[in-house]
């Protein structure tokens, strides 16, 4: 399979001092591994405008000797193509091996760019591929020397940068003035290359992922593979990220990761229209699945499904947590750890847990850490700022003492549970370190029960103390500032954390009202939920009396591919036929189906297609609008188009008895929410809306109790 790297741009401030490329042939001592080269081709352009030249490189790869004389080589050669473009201000570079063609592919795309803001920066971009077809049986270690190359010339790129430097400077060499057509007479020779750009190695090798990822197509449609910097930069400094930025924002990463957390930003801009997480987020979720995109892509997707359908973004502002969670909710902030990590501290040996879930529910529970997760990510940007490095996770303090068999109830230890499985879903990698502290003879009990349902990763954050061992060498303060240890703990720092106690039974509430608290909690949503089923699409009818109306929808396809279409109607539908699980005594889970369509129809005669059809893959985010020419009944579509994809995740789940009754393969799932606007001039298209005028385009930082608010607030991020 095809191995891809996406680096990330890097913007160098050069500041009058200018790297000569070219001085690096036809050998350079700082890379040791080149020993020669050889100009294949040279052309340049009458006006002297356009330069381009063809080497081949001979390099001699740090390989066991073992694997060289099974090869029969002793060197490695590569063709390399340099096109300097002096109008333009830009040098592309292309390679790609020449020995063992026929068994390994290696390309490698790269580009220096003068920043069109500031002629003293200089913009650097590249993209690579490793394709290893057959290698003796030793393709393992192909890729293994591959990685070790790649890093070595990472290293280097700074030590080269400054030797070219110096040796500019001590030439007198300070700036390189603009090109400038030369008179037909004039017959001056070319000057030497030079560019202000960062060095790269001629050699070409890729750092290969462990495990196999798709090719993601990371340029614009209509460019060239390596991309403009100049459209990217000058629009936004989103639009791809900077090394600096990594480095300052997201930590030091290698290049494999750096290149997957690029790769998968892209494909997000691209299937979600813009309205991306932000890098700290999609950067967790690659974390938590070990930098393998296609994992991190499902189990991210899902999780960004789960947040607009419940509105988790904006949590925070519309959630108010009850007093009786204030008063007996033995959880709370407390300053942070000596890494900079926002602190939580639960006295869960305190806590009734039994007296919440029969006075709250098991949903205003799980709301309520919701918050406390939503919260710690934002003090995990605040604490970013203060410290001046990259904190994207907080630790958990959690006192046991106290805990008896009463906390084993199973209604709580079921919510609980419920509890782990949907922060370890939707918050991956937030969690840092974990100090259990007095963990008393009931705790093994307790982790028997809930371990099988934390990720590896996470119980490798665990850290137990029984009795007072944490007061000992290795234990609290090797985490804490002592000024900070809490006093219950023996520390002299008060601690606001509530101290818990006894719900009141006053405060207990019948089942049935219990049930349906939950039920309101967790189907407040403005989005509906629908199964597609090979050969029984989902159709949702539109009835419209005004002609300049415009129907505006927001889905996400969150199981398998569909194809959306529209469709328009003079004469209404008969009565829709429902859900073919039913006829069989079998209730969806997923959602409901309906079907609108009569067989008996045709197309072109009893309804026509308005929009050609749009092909949606699983994950995607689809928001868009069509402006209607005529009155009448209007029919939003979902087709079942291919297979969904398998689960990635290992992890037990709550609800696999549910997942049992999805006795259908053939079944896609989507989540949509439709409304008709009334705006003449609204401006928009199948899979945009650009409409000032649009409900789905006003930018808002709160929502409000309407249903109208909620989804302008949602969408617009």
């Amino acid at each position: 399979c095809v191995r891809q790297y996406q680096p990330p741009v890097s913007l160098f401030s050069c500041a009058k001092q200018f790297i000569a490329y070219e001085r690096r042939f036809p050998t350079c001592h700082l890379i040791p591994m080149f020993v020669d080269s050889d100009v294949i081709s040279e052309e340049t352009s009458e006006d002297r405008s356009f330069h381009r030249i063809e080497r081949r490189c001979k390099l001699d790869v740090d390989a066991p000797r073992l694997l060289k004389r099974i090869a029969g080589v002793d060197y490695v050669y590569f063709i390399q193509k340099n096109s300097l473009n002096h109008r333009e201000r830009t040098l592309h570079i292309e390679s790609h091996n020449e020995t063992f063609s026929n068994r390994v592919i290696i390309r490698e795309l790269c580009c220096y760019s003068v920043h069109p803001e500031n002629e003293e920066w200089t913009c650097f971009e590249q993209s690579a591929s490793l394709d290893i077809k057959s290698f003796f049986g030793f393709e393992s270690t192909v890729e293994k020397i591959a990685m070790k190359q790649y890093a070595s010339s990472i290293k280097k790129g700074k030590e080269i940068i400054e030797y070219y430097l110096r040796e500019l400077e001590e030439e007198g060499i300070t700036c390189v003035p603009r090109w400038s057509p030369c008179p037909p007479s004039h017959t001056k020779p070319m000057v030497p290359v030079v560019i202000p750009a960062l060095p790269i190695t001629p050699t070409i090798t890729i750092e290969a992922p462990p495990e196999s990822m798709n090719e993601i197509q990371v340029c614009k449609e209509g460019s060239s593979p390596l991309g403009s910097l100049n459209d990217a930069l000058v629009a936004s400094p989103d639009d791809k990220l900077d090394a600096d930025y990594i480095k300052r924002y997201l930590g030091d990463l290698t290049p494999l990761q750096e290149s997957c957390l690029i790769r998968l930003r892209c494909w997000l801009q691209e299937t979600h229209k813009g309205k991306i997480p932000k890098d700290e987020h999609i950067l967790r979720f690659l974390r938590a699945r070990d930098f393998n995109i296609d994992k991190a892509r499902e189990i991210l997707c899902q999780s960004l499904t789960w947040r607009k359908q419940h509105q988790v973004d904006y949590l925070l502002d519309t959630w108010s947590s009850p007093h009786v969670l204030h008063d007996y909710y033995t959880g709370g902030w407390h300053h942070h750890d000596k890494d900079g990590r926002p602190l939580y501290i639960l006295r869960l040996g305190h806590m009734d847990t039994k007296g919440l879930v029969r006075a709250l529910g098991e949903e205003s529970l799980l709301r309520h850490v919701l918050s406390i997760n939503e919260e710690g990510l934002r003090r995990c940007e605040e604490n970013t700022k203060v410290f001046g490095r990259p904190i994207s996770c907080w630790t958990c303090l959690v006192d046991l003492e106290g805990l008896n068999m009463r906390h084993l109830w199973r209604p709580g230890v079921k919510a609980l549970l419920r509890i782990i499985e949907v922060v370890e879903a939707n918050y991956p990698e937030t969690l840092g370190r974990l100090l259990i502290l007095r963990a008393p003879r009931v705790f093994p009990v307790l982790w028997t029960l809930v371990s099988p349902f934390i990720d590896e990763n996470t119980r490798k954050k665990f850290l137990i103390y029984a009795g007072n061992d944490y007061q000992g060498p290795g234990g609290l303060v090797d985490y804490i500032d002592k000024e900070i240890i809490p006093d219950f703990l023996g520390g002299e720092c008060m601690c606001e954390v509530p101290e818990g106690g006894l719900v009141p039974k006053s405060l207990y509430r019948t089942a049935e009202e219990l049930e349906n608290d939950e039920i309101r909690l967790w189907t407040e949503t403005i989005y509906q939920s629908a199964s597609i089923f090979k050969g029984a699409p989902h159709e949702l009818l539109i009835e419209i009396i005004d002609a300049s109306s415009v129907i505006t929808w927001d889905f996400d396809v969150c199981k398998g591919d569909v194809i959306f279409n529209i469709y328009h109607s003079k004469r209404a539908p008969q009565p829709p036929r429902k859900d073919p699980l039913a006829t069989h005594g079998i209730t969806s889970p997923a959602g409901n189906n309906m079907q609108l369509i009569d067989k008996s129809w045709l197309l072109g005669q009893d309804y026509s297609m308005v929009e050609s059809p749009l092909t949606c893959k699983e994950g995607e985010s689809v928001q868009g609008s069509h402006v209607t020419r005529w009155p009448g009944f209007y029919i939003l579509q979902w087709k079942f188009h291919s297979m969904p994809a398998c689960a990635t995740t290992n992890l037990p789940r709550v609800d696999d008895v549910l997942a049992t009754l999805q006795v259908s393969s053939h079944k896609c799932k989507v989540m949509y929410y439709t409304e008709v606007l009334g705006s003449e001039d609204f401006r928009g298209s199948m899979t945009s809306l650009e409409s000032s005028h649009s409900g789905f385009s006003q930018l808002s930082a709160a929502t409000t109790s309407s249903s109208q608010s909620q989804s302008n607030s949602m969408i617009s991020r």
